[in-house]
């Protein structure tokens, strides 16, 4: 007990020294933990063997993130993502194989052993990635949903490549040593066996059982989820939910485990399907803190893992071998970024942050070893190679803000292609905006929210908040929006003259549209309505209103009779508003057209006359009593 308390202060000690500083020095928190790691592994020797196994537990954390990436899609947008995913990311990873593998061959490893290393580096690292485009906001920007597409097509492939790895083994691997002799490294016939639902059963037998968990994981989450909410929220103890957020993952790992499929991949699947769902908001805040600290520990354990008495017996072999590596990645993203339309900045984020290897190639390595694809010496070389790539990842995000900066302000960033739909479309995202927004979303609804200003869009982005940089006014944006099918379209932009025109243009796309508009005032009022809008709100009208119900109830009024005078105010100017509509005149200012100010005089004095008749029946009523 006293061991693993030490050990633990030690890793926490370092991820709380080193994390910040990192931060601080403005290197992310991923290096931050890669270098805390190296600190207390390799240069101190304060961790030792344990952290192998250590890491084994620190990948549930790969496994949290991946959940809670689910909950933020909903299958509507998995499906729009359908040609990234196989097109963007089966390229990748097949292309990547084929040109490791020749690399491998020509440097003299067997076909079998070169499949091996090309499968290995073909995948990239969903941990490290993933977090620094959440950290950094990118993970809306186009070239971010283009890496994360592809980092979940190799999540998947993780599966046939399991599967294939033991059709490469052979009795005796040879393996190449740092000097360039071969050495021969026997089958390693050693596994750890674990509970299994699909062991002995015929191919068609294990496809029934595999598809079945699937099932199992889908209806869980539509039929089981809210009658066990409703049970656990009986017992009035808040940490029943987050007992409730883990058991629902690891179930789920464990059953993905149990029929040979990827746990990172079956959580995913069920956070998906729990996007839509009324618990999403209460999951991700549960499970939110112990991902951060698994992720955390697993990049510890990586930097921890590194073999500098390997590293330095050759060092120029290694560093060139990683370089390499990263090298054709880079090549062949820079040209799927090019074949698939990736602009500029979006075009150099996909590249720098896909080149490295990945941590799900440990666990090939791993697999490998046991099947006897790899010997012990190759093997040592590949996990430090990977270790090598993963600790120059945020090096190459920095590369990439570097870039970024000097290819333009943020004024000449593309426009994000936006591949989401939703029921309500939010164009603006301002102060106005942003509360329609969390509000529909709280209440369980999709919503695309589309913003022209890059840095509210980059600053919603760091809060959770999903939302695509472009122009609300462009009709192909609206459409790729989903205006075809949305309900309700929020028109919440700051510039006048755009939220015209997005209503008039909307108006005329979906006549059945309901449309709601934010004013500026009651000019704009008049304006919206003959553009076509539904609902329109002025900004300041209803806070107004609250203020003077405030005065109201602190110069002697009852809070029932502010209320009912504030009501009758509201009713009456809105009835005044649609009357005075019919006399407004476009492009002329309301002051220079008399019938308008007449009957607006009218109409202000009947208010008046409403509301004093209103206060002196409610004076005689409390007399009275």
């Amino acid at each position: 007990m006293e061991t693993f308390l030490f050990q633990a202060t030690i890793y926490l000690g370092a991820a709380v020294i080193a994390v910040p500083l990192a931060a601080r020095l403005g290197l992310g928190s991923v290096l931050g933990y890669l270098l805390a790691g190296i600190v207390i592994g390799p240069l101190t020797g304060l961790v030792g063997s344990e952290t192998q196994d250590l890491q084994h537990f620190a990948e549930f954390g790969v496994v949290m993130m991946l959940f809670l990436i689910g909950l933020e899609l909903d299958p509507r947008a998995l499906w729009n993502m359908r040609q990234r995913l196989l097109g963007l990311g089966g390229m990748q990873i097949l292309l990547t194989m084929a040109a490791i593998t020749a690399g491998s061959m020509a440097m003299g490893y067997p076909l079998s052993t070169a499949t091996a290393i090309g499968m290995i580096f073909a995948l990239s690292s969903t941990a490290i990635v993933l977090q620094t485009l959440t950290e950094k906001g990118l993970m809306q920007t186009s070239g971010g949903r283009s890496t994360f597409s592809v980092l979940l097509a190799q999540d998947i492939a993780v599966i046939p490549m399991l599967a294939l790895l033991p059709l490469l083994a052979v009795p005796v691997v040879a393996s190449l040593a740092t000097d360039g002799s071969v050495t021969l490294a026997p089958h390693d016939d050693d596994h750890h066996t674990t509970l299994s639902l699909v062991e002995g059963l015929p191919g068609w037998g294990v496809t029934l059982v595999t598809l079945g968990a699937v099932a199992v994981v889908i209806l869980a989450g539509v039929f089981l989820t809210r009658p066990l909410f409703r049970y656990i929220h009986h017992a009035r103890l808040r940490e029943m939910y987050t007992a409730l957020a883990l058991l629902m993952v690891v179930a789920t790992a464990v059953l993905m485990t149990m029929v040979g499929l990827s746990p990172a991949l079956g959580t995913f699947l069920a956070g998906v399907v729990l996007a839509n769902s009324e618990f999403r908001h209460e999951l991700e805040s549960d499970l939110a803190p112990f991902k951060g600290l698994l992720l955390g520990l697993f990049f510890i354990t990586v930097g921890a893992g590194i073999d500098f008495a390997l590293l330095f017996g050759d060092p120029a072999r290694i560093i060139a071998l990683a370089v390499a590596v990263m090298v054709i990645k880079g090549v062949i993203l820079f040209g799927l970024a090019f074949l698939f339309k990736l602009h500029k900045k979006d075009r150099w984020l996909f590249t720098l942050g896909l080149a490295q290897a990945g941590e799900f190639g440990f666990v090939l390595i791993s697999f490998s070893l046991q099947q006897g694809v790899l010997g012990g010496d190759l093997a040592g070389q590949l996990l430090l190679i990977i270790a090598m790539s993963m600790l120059i990842t945020p090096l190459m995000f920095i590369t990439y803000e570097l870039i970024s900066k000097r290819m333009g302000d943020p004024d000449e960033t593309e426009h994000d292609e936006v591949d989401e739909q939703g029921t309500v479309i939010i164009a603006g995202i301002g102060r106005f905006g942003q509360i329609v927004n969390r509000l529909v979303q709280t209440a369980g609804f999709a919503t695309v929210v589309v913003d022209n200003d890059l840095s509210t869009v980059q600053m919603m982005r760091k809060f959770g908040f999903r939302g695509f940089f472009g122009d609300p006014t462009r009709p192909d944006l609206l459409n790729a929006a989903g205006l075809e099918d949305a309900r309700v379209l929020v028109v919440a932009a700051d510039d006048r003259e755009a939220c015209n025109k997005l209503v008039r243009y909307a108006r005329k796309a979906r006549p059945d549209l309901h449309i709601i508009a934010r004013a500026r005032d009651r000019v704009h009022v008049h304006e919206l309505y003959d553009a076509g809008a539904n609902d329109i709100v002025r900004e300041m009208f209803d806070s107004s209103l609250r203020a003077g119900r405030y005065a109201l109830e602190n110069l002697g009024l009852s809070e029932f009779e502010a209320a009912e005078l504030e009501q009758a105010f509201y009713q009456h100017d809105r009835a005044a508003l649609r009357e005075l509509a019919q006399l407004w005149r476009p492009g002329v200012p309301i002051t220079d057209v008399p019938e308008y100010v007449a009957r607006a005089r009218e109409l202000n004095s009947a208010l008046e006359m409403e509301l004093t008749a209103r206060q002196q029946a409610s004076e005689r009523k409390k007399n009275a009593s």
